[in-house]
């Protein structure tokens, strides 16, 4: 989507850039004089001991006189947290109050479509969490003992339970309001093509969900617990929220500790990626299907 000046002007306009910047580092009071919009801190670019990095409210920018960073609100979050350009805007403008301009139809109908899927993979995943901690979900709680996965992480991963039950997934969504058209659209329920009646894709597994880079829930992976099950992980099919060959499992955690190191880590499944991260290290993920795409890599580039 490509952004007016004049919309970005106000943007800058309404937001004082040091609000922004201070977020990140700590200015200096001895040379910041703040009612002439003038800020000096240590460069969050570069490791020094000195104020060199000067934050200007009048002008909107950011320079460093140690190692030459300079750029504006919407670079300073690229720069810094690894965000693309128009999610760099999108949160500044509601940070500021501005409203951006409205898609065209075809894209507010695409849009539609993708809220509605997020909302029954949301409504997915907290069903799964729910039953993990209830009675039937000990497998799942036994299986994640054995492989050594905390209970911080299996919360903050959103580990979940799918019941090994036909439609209880199914009955849950349509309680709640989705429809069985969504469901199967969301890759969480299988229509038959002979006719029978639609159930759910993933029975008797631990679930993980997937998320895009925006922290959304969009598919899962489910790990069998059956010793002789097959297949032993199962991944959501391809729908429009999900694309196998173009995303990465954890992105969303691991893109800031990927863009400060300048190096990111990519395992073969997600149960790896989970305990690199329990282990203390951020900027891992892993890929989503059998292969490592290059779409893989150019969006690990980015």
């Amino acid at each position: 989507m490509r952004f007016e000046p004049s919309l970005l002007d106000q943007i800058r306009a309404r937001l004082p850039i040091s609000q922004v910047v201070g977020r990140r580092v700590t200015f200096d009071k001895r040379k910041s004089q703040p009612a002439r919009g003038d800020f000096w801190a240590c460069c969050p670019f570069h490791k020094e001991k000195t104020s060199s990095f000067h934050c200007d409210d009048r002008r909107g920018i950011y320079h460093c006189f140690g190692c030459g960073a300079t750029g504006d609100h919407f670079k300073f979050l690229t720069e810094t947290e690894g965000l693309t350009f128009p999610e760099a805007v999108e949160r500044l403008a509601e940070e500021a109050g501005v409203t951006l301009p409205k898609p065209d139809p075809r894209d507010r109908e695409r849009e539609a479509v993708r809220v509605d899927l997020a909302g029954a993979s949301e409504l997915a995943a907290k069903f799964f969490e729910q039953k993990l901690r209830s009675p039937e979900g000990k497998p799942a709680r036994d299986y994640m003992l054995k492989r050594g996965i905390l209970e911080k992480t299996s919360i903050e991963f959103r580990f979940g339970y799918a019941p090994d039950e036909r439609d209880a997934l199914k009955r849950h969504l349509i309680q709640n309001g989705v429809t069985e058209e969504t469901g199967v659209a969301a890759g969480l329920l299988i229509k038959p093509e002979d006719g029978r009646p639609s159930y759910d894709r993933f029975r008797g597994r631990l679930m993980i969900p997937i998320h895009d880079e925006r922290g959304r829930v969009v598919a899962f992976g489910g790990r069998t617990l059956d010793p002789e099950g097959q297949p032993k992980y199962l991944n959501s099919p391809e729908t429009p929220l999900f694309h196998k060959g173009t995303m990465l499992f954890n992105v969303h955690r691991a893109r800031e500790a990927a863009h400060k190191s300048g190096t990111i880590i990519v395992t073969e499944g997600y149960m790896d990626a989970i305990s690199v991260y329990q282990a203390g290290i951020r900027n891992v993920t892993a890929a989503l299907g059998t292969a490592f795409t290059e779409d893989n890599i150019a969006r690990l580039w980015r």
